[in-house]
This record gives C-alpha cells, sequence and structure tokens, in this order.
C-alpha cells in the first residue's frame, strides 16, 4: 500500500495555526502592538479600516529591523527571546514563540517597511498568503511599519464567520485598552476610519486609568502596594459605592502582561463582601511582579491564561492586600484601640493573700435521662429565660416547615405536568380569568382550579412574558412613549461602551431613550420609555450595555428581541410581591393574550400542571 502520512506545505501550515494564533483582527492588533513593545518602542500608531477586515496598519519607533531579520521574522518558529528550552521560564517578553507574524501572513495581505536607527536605508517586504511578493530596500521612517491588508482572503469561511463591524472593533480596543494599561509609560493612538478613538501620551499608572476610563474614575481609585516574597502587587482598586453594574474596569497584569485569572478574581470579590452595593462589579488594575519560573505563561495560544505554582498562597495574599487597601482608607470596620480609652486589664491578688477556691454547685437530684426536667432549679444562679428562648427559637426552625415541605413536592410534581397538558388546557374552551379562582401562594404562585387537576403560574415570569411581548411591537411598530427626565442621569463611559451605545443607539431611540453625549466621555439620559420611567435611568442603560457586551448580537432582528428581553427581565415584577385579585385577573388574561403563554422570554416555564392524581397521591 502506498505511503499516506505527508508533510504539510508551509502555507497550509500557517493558515492551521493562525486558527489558533489569529482568531479576529483584534489577535492581529494584539501581536503588531506586542513586538514593537519588545521592539523598545515609545510611541505606537494603530490605523483600522472596517473594524480590520480591510486594513490593520501599525507603525511604532522602535529598534527596527536588519533586511535579513526581517524576512526572518516571517518564518515560523523564527524568534529572537528564545534560544533553548529553559528560557521558557525566564520569559520576560511578549511575544517569543515565533509563530504571529508567519500565522499573519499566511491568512492576509501583508507589507513591512522597517529600518533600523543609524541606517540610512530601510527594508520592504510584501508577502501574500505565506508567498513573499517582493523584498528590496526602501527610504522609510526608523523603525517598524506593518500593514495587514484583506484578512482571511484565502479563507472565506473564517472571514464569514467574523462578527459584525461593530463587535470587532470592540474586540480591538479591549486589546489595545489592555496594552494601555500594561504600558502606560507608551504613547498610543488607535483611529478608526481616520477618526480618534484613542490619543494616549505617555503617563503614570493612575492617569493612563483616567485617560481610558474617564477623569472621573480617579477620586475613587484606592492604591494598593504589597511586597512578599512570593509575589509584588501594586495598582489600584475602585471604592465600593463607584462600583458599576456593567464588567469591564477588572485586570491582572502579571509582569507587564494581561491575564485572565477567575480563581483571583474571586479573591477581589470576597474581599469585597458585604460592602458592595447589589449586582455591581468593583473596579481594580492589579500589577503582579513575580519570578518567571514561578509561572507557564505557555498554556494557551493567546497567552491570557497563566498557571502559577503556587495559586493558593498568591490567592491569600491578593485578598488580604486588598482587604489592607481598603482598612486603611476606612471603608471597611477595623479594630481602633484609641477610641475606646484604655483598656482594663484585671489585676491579681497581692502575694500571700488567701485566695479562695472556686464554688461549684451542682444539684444531686439531676437526671438527663428523666422525660421532665426536675423543677428544682435553685441551684443554678440565672432564671430560665434562656433555656426558655433556646427552646422557643429551636421549635421555631420548623415552623412552616409543613407548608415549605409540600411547597417543595408541589414545585417537583410541577416538572411532571409537560407541554402537551398544559397545551391541552389552554385548548379548553372557557379559560378565562372570569370563571377561576385565584390563590397567589408564597407571593411567587398563582394557583388555580383546572379540569385535570391545578394550574400553577409563576407570577414573574408571566409578567416578564407579557412586557417581552410588548416592548417587542412596541420597537418594531416605533410607537414608544418617550418620558422626559426632570434632572437627567448622568453616565460616564469608557470607549468600549461608548462603542456598544452608538451601536444601539437607533434602537434605544425606538424605545423611547434619548441619551445626549456631552464633551469627552460623559452622556446624560434626558429620557426613558414611560413604562419605565420607574426604574433608575442610569442603572438601565448601563445593564443594556453590560447585557450586549456579554452576549453581542449582530442581526437587527435579533437585537431588537434582545433588548426586549433585557427590558422585560429588568422591569418584571419581583417575587415575594403580593398582588390584588384584580392584579391577579389582569395578568392572568394578559399572559394567555399573547402568543406563547407556556413559556418566558428565556425559555423557562410559565404554567405547569398538576394533575388531580398526583395532588392527591402529596396529602395522602
Amino acid at each position: 500500500m502506498p505511503d499516506i502520512i505527508q508533510l504539510l506545505p508551509d502555507s497550509v501550515a500557517n493558515q492551521i495555526a493562525a486558527g489558533e494564533v489569529i482568531q479576529r483582527p483584534a489577535s492581529v492588533v494584539k501581536e503588531l502592538v506586542e513586538n514593537s513593545i519588545d521592539a523598545g518602542a515609545t510611541a505606537v500608531t494603530i490605523n483600522i479600516k472596517d473594524s480590520g477586515r480591510t486594513l490593520i496598519q501599525v507603525i511604532d519607533n522602535g529598534k527596527g529591523m536588519s533586511p535579513t531579520d526581517a524576512r526572518m521574522s516571517f518564518e515560523r518558529h523564527a524568534t529572537s527571546k528564545i534560544r533553548e528550552a529553559n528560557d521558557l521560564f525566564a520569559i520576560r517578553t511578549m511575544g517569543f514563540r515565533g509563530e504571529a507574524l508567519a500565522s499573519i501572513a499566511g491568512v492576509a495581505d501583508v507589507e513591512l517597511r522597517s529600518r533600523q536607527h543609524g541606517e540610512e536605508l530601510g527594508t520592504f517586504i510584501h508577502i501574500l498568503g505565506s508567498l513573499i511578493q517582493k523584498q528590496e530596500a526602501d527610504h522609510c521612517a526608523e523603525g517598524t511599519n506593518f500593514s495587514v491588508k484583506n484578512l482571511f482572503f484565502n479563507i472565506p469561511a473564517r472571514r464569514k464567520f467574523l462578527k459584525s463591524n461593530s463587535s470587532e472593533l470592540k474586540y480591538i480596543i479591549t486589546e489595545v485598552q489592555r496594552v494601555a494599561l500594561a504600558n502606560p509609560e507608551l504613547a498610543i493612538s488607535l483611529y478608526h476610519n481616520n477618526s480618534v478613538i484613542f490619543n494616549l501620551p505617555s503617563e503614570n499608572v493612575r492617569k493612563r486609568i483616567g485617560s481610558l476610563f474617564g477623569k472621573g474614575i480617579n477620586q475613587n481609585l484606592i492604591p494598593v502596594d504589597t511586597s512578599t516574597s512570593l509575589i509584588t502587587i501594586s495598582g489600584f482598586i475602585g471604592q465600593p459605592q463607584s462600583a458599576r453594574k456593567t464588567l469591564g474596569e477588572q485586570f491582572f497584569f502579571v509582569n507587564g502582561r494581561f491575564m485572565k485569572h477567575p480563581f483571583f478574581n474571586r479573591a477581589i470579590q470576597q474581599a469585597y463582601d458585604r460592602i458592595l452595593p447589589p449586582e455591581t462589579y468593583p473596579s481594580y488594575f492589579l500589577y503582579f511582579e513575580v519570578d518567571p519560573s514561578t509561572i507557564d505563561i505557555n498554556i494557551h495560544p493567546t497567552k491570557t491564561e497563566i498557571k502559577f505554582e503556587d495559586e493558593r498562597s498568591s490567592w491569600h495574599i491578593i485578598h488580604a492586600s486588598v482587604r489592607e487597601a481598603m482598612g486603611k482608607f476606612n471603608l471597611m470596620p477595623s479594630i481602633d484601640f484609641d477610641q475606646a480609652g484604655s483598656i482594663d486589664i484585671p489585676i491579681g491578688p497581692l502575694r500571700g493573700s488567701h485566695i479562695p477556691e472556686p464554688e461549684i454547685r451542682i444539684n444531686p437530684n439531676f437526671n438527663p435521662f428523666d422525660s421532665e426536667r426536675s423543677p428544682d432549679r435553685s441551684f443554678s444562679g440565672t432564671s430560665s429565660y434562656r433555656e426558655n428562648q433556646n427552646s422557643d427559637n429551636w421549635q421555631a426552625l420548623y415552623r412552616g416547615f409543613e407548608r415549605e415541605e409540600v411547597v417543595d413536592q408541589v414545585q417537583s410534581v410541577t416538572q411532571w405536568g409537560g407541554e402537551e397538558a398544559v397545551q391541552q388546557e389552554i385548548r379548553n374552551a372557557g379559560l378565562t380569568a372570569e370563571n377561576h379562582n385565584f390563590l397567589q401562594f408564597k407571593n411567587k404562585y398563582i394557583l388555580t382550579p383546572v379540569k385535570s387537576g391545578m394550574m400553577v403560574i409563576d407570577q414573574r415570569r408571566a409578567h416578564e412574558r407579557i412586557l417581552y411581548e410588548n416592548f417587542l411591537q412596541i420597537i418594531e411598530n416605533h410607537l414608544t412613549i418617550s418620558q422626559r427626565q426632570l434632572f437627567p442621569a448622568r453616565l460616564e463611559l469608557n470607549a468600549v461602551d461608548q462603542e456598544i451605545l452608538l451601536i444601539l443607539d437607533e434602537e434605544l431611540k425606538a424605545l423611547g431613550f434619548e441619551i445626549r453625549k456631552e464633551e469627552g466621555d460623559v452622556f446624560y439620559v434626558e429620557g426613558v420609555p414611560a413604562l419605565l420611567s420607574h426604574l433608575n435611568a442610569t442603572d438601565l442603560v448601563e445593564k443594556v450595555i453590560e447585557d450586549f457586551k456579554n452576549r453581542p448580537v449582530d442581526v437587527k432582528e435579533e437585537l431588537k428581541s434582545h433588548l426586549a428581553l433585557l427590558l422585560s427581565n429588568s422591569s418584571a415584577i419581583n417575587y415575594g410581591v403580593a398582588l390584588k385579585s384584580e392584579e391577579i385577573l389582569e395578568l392572568f388574561n394578559n399572559l394567555f393574550a399573547c402568543s406563547n403563554p407556556i413559556y418566558s422570554p428565556s425559555g423557562k416555564s410559565i404554567i405547569t400542571i398538576v394533575s388531580l392524581s398526583d395532588f392527591e397521591r402529596l396529602v395522602k
């Protein structure tokens, strides 16, 4: 039989490698800017067109490359950072694998211009799909200029699965933010379709945070500074009152490299335990310095996941550092030995004085096995109040236990009545509020008898379904009424959130939001949908942004549905709210007027039928 295993051509191997290293235009920006940093650049300019589909250009003033180095930089596994395997455990540079440029050149039209400092001529190289088209001497500026055009031109499937321009731009801005925070001394500019997004000068960490996330954040930053033999921590955390309902201001950096670490994130969250407003996230910008031999940055192609040798000890140091920083700024309770004056310390008896033996009083008639306690309690120095109180508290644990048990059983039984049983009851004639008796149970469920047994309606999910279909109709038919705000709510958004707000501008206006942009990063919410006028305008807009950030959608119809889902979830009645009989009737009628009364917008069951036989089995 003929041999079937063959070596892949370099062009194919580069395209495969690009699938791991170059996932989207933001990956190209990240790799090229990190190369600029490794080249000693003090200023980097990034030009983007069509969110990176058409052009990604990165210009730096670094040390540049010789003609030979410029050519070798596009070879796979060609790197100046590693000579032997042991070098992997002492890495302090950004790129080191030598895959990025080869991968980029395999899936794009790449032009490189580079000149070393002090040289009269530089080098120009043009590569198309891993094939060198031209290499020649060139009159260019000192440093390096990369132009990446038509990304994924030779892999249509990859190009087709890129997200919308707005979503891809959001990813690029996020990558630039990470690089800018990790290297505050680096002047960095970002342009998209000739519009300025960032123009950051060389500055310190605190000023860089303010440049990226708004000057208002500066007054809410708390410095963190801890040095141990295992890890050195510096940076800033946000005050609890400045915590936001949106993510995006949480950053870890280790040895100058951005890092994702859910385990360490929990250390921060627990440090803020019980002092954060509900459903908010604290800001943090923490920089770790560790011995490179104690971490492994080579466990993921994007190098954003890093393994620590002693994660548990590092976790405790991070947690303690955050708690200490908040304690210094009186943001959490601390022990103050001066506030209550001196502490009284009992003085022992003088030498030679008589010390009486401690007296122990017992009841010789006490029998622990008696079913009834002896009424004689004269031996005790205290009254029976504590014992009676403990007995009452113990019994209180079981009050309502029988009811809770029934609720749990009913909830388990409700899973038995499937969609067919619900559909059958809906098809039954005369299913209207006028001929039904209702009971609100635990301010959570609405119970009503039906032909086959008992119908259980989840009141919050039912309200979500009603609001969802109303909001969807409002958005599609532009039927909204805007409620003007007497005192417009002020929003301060970072660059990513601003881009998302621009993406959602048309749909938010259709809903009835009126948002005005001021100078810098400040926005004012001047109008909200009349149906939502009772809600906090700032919280509502931030929740829309955060939800879109976590689950971006690209199709306009999906976006309308997504906004309707978010708004219905935000404004639906909560559990624990007692409803009047007329409110229950209205909820019932509106629910069965919906196109899909069985499931909530998020796909959870609204109605469940508990059959008569199942119910009777519970009460036997």
